[in-house]
């Protein structure tokens, strides 16, 4: 098996260009993204070339190839176990589900499918189903993920609008307009509102206090579901198990997936309570899997969320608001006197890099002759490239390019991170001279 593994990384990136999506392999090359990644070494890639990156994408909140995962999944691979259950009465599932409603201190009810937008489609059927409404709403420059329903649910753009038509009062609401909320709720035909604590595609957006007060009392007054994706803020990333958890009331569902399974495999899972879910599926056997997956929470994966729920204690949690909160102010005073560098937003290990643009046409995208993205800032990509080179995996926002999104894994020393600031000042200076 040794041999076939080094066999596809030999041949399997060019594989990919060829039978997947030679469109992000031609990306990645003209990017500089170092994508000839062969090896994981202490939570961090590896490249063919021996440069060590450290990535900031957010998946791997335990670091790649977390060891204490990687055991806890060759360990149950070599029992014989059953991995997946004919009857769909599963106790892998069982177990891991009431470990993250206990852990929530309030939900009592889980569905389990593979990814963030899975979660999200269990939502919106599970407040159709319940409300009998047709409605649901999302915020400006959401991110929900690209299945039919959740797609509707984006901003308009490039996720969005080459599937059109979408689900009929599927759409999204102004960012942070109360009266807007207010005046879309009175109708009373909203089965839903689905909102990020922190918009991460959106640009590190953070719900105001002012409209998570709004939002908690109108979804409640009128019977709609408030639905928070915490696929990116959940699970320890804000400094808090869940970033919901400290609003007026608790939302009807909250979402995971992202490193709920550590990184190493896929699961998501909608969170609600019992008699939600049963007013929904409860009425007979055959109402009871209207909504299922096939491999929803089997055993392999939920062993591997097992483990992850293991590594993200109390401690753990607490120290990602501790060092996120230091890293954000030590982004903030490197930075800030950059003509380019606008803010840092963030929460816990998650940090936003707001950049003004650049004003030099050599650095537009016209000059580099992709007129088509022509209404897209380039400092934030021309950042990432710089970085890349640095041995650091950073993206910008997909709804807002002028902002670099930082999510680095929760056991990150803190020296590592003053180095990342450091080396990012570098390099932002590097993109002011040229301006």
């Amino acid at each position: 098996m040794t041999t076939h593994i080094e066999d596809i990384l030999r041949r399997g990136f060019e594989d990919f260009r060829e039978f997947v999506n030679p469109l992000i392999a031609l990306r990645a090359e003209v990017a500089g993204e170092p994508t000839r990644v062969v090896h994981t070494r202490e939570g961090r890639l590896e490249d063919v070339e021996g440069h060590v990156i450290e990535d900031f994408h957010g998946t791997q909140a335990f670091g790649h190839r977390n060891p204490a995962i990687a055991t806890a999944v060759r360990e149950f691979l070599d029992s014989d176990s059953p991995s997946w259950f004919p009857s769909r009465v599963n106790p892998y599932a069982g177990s891991l589900a009431r470990r993250l409603c206990e852990r929530t201190g309030y939900y009592s009810n889980a569905f389990f499918a593979s990814s963030g937008s899975e979660a999200v489609e269990a939502a919106l059927k599970l407040a159709r189903a319940v409300t009998r409404r047709p409605r649901v709403l999302s915020l400006e420059r959401a991110y929900h993920g690209c299945t039919m329903g959740s797609c509707g649910l984006m901003t308009p753009g490039t996720f969005r609008d080459p599937f059109e038509p979408h689900l009929p009062g599927v759409g999204p609401l102004p960012f942070g307009d109360i009266d807007a909320l207010a005046k879309a709720l009175e109708q009373k035909d909203v089965a839903a509102v689905v909102v990020e604590p922190i918009q991460l595609e959106g640009g590190v957006r953070p719900l105001s206090p002012a409209y998570i007060e709004a939002l908690c009392e109108l979804t409640q007054r009128h019977g709609t579901f408030l639905v928070a994706d915490e696929v990116q803020t959940g699970l320890g990333r804000t400094g808090r198990f869940l970033a919901s958890e400290r609003w007026p009331r608790r939302p009807e569902c909250v979402l995971l997936a992202k490193h709920l399974g550590g990184g190493l495999l896929p699961i998501s899972a909608m969170l609600t309570r019992r008699e939600l879910f049963e007013t929904a599926y409860g009425k007979n056997f055959e109402t009871a899997e209207a909504h299922n997956c096939t491999f929803s929470g089997s055993a392999v994966v939920c062993v591997a969320a097992h483990a992850a729920l293991d590594l993200l204690t109390d401690s753990l949690v607490e120290r990602v608001r501790d060092v996120g909160a230091s890293f954000r102010a030590g982004l903030t005073e490197a930075l800030s006197s950059l003509p380019l560098f606008e803010e840092i937003r963030g929460d816990g290990l998650v940090a936003g890099i707001v950049l003004k643009p650049t004003e030099h046409p050599w650095l537009s995208f016209e000059h580099f002759g992709m007129e088509d993205l022509a209404h897209r800032p380039t400092v934030g990509l021309l950042l990432c490239h710089r970085l890349y080179k640095r041995g650091y995996f950073c993206f910008v926002c997909g709804h807002d390019w002028s902002v670099l999104r930082l999510q680095p894994r929760f056991t990150i020393a803190p020296e590592a991170l003053a180095t990342f600031t450091r080396v990012a000042r570098e390099e932002l200076e590097f993109l002011c001279n040229l301006d």
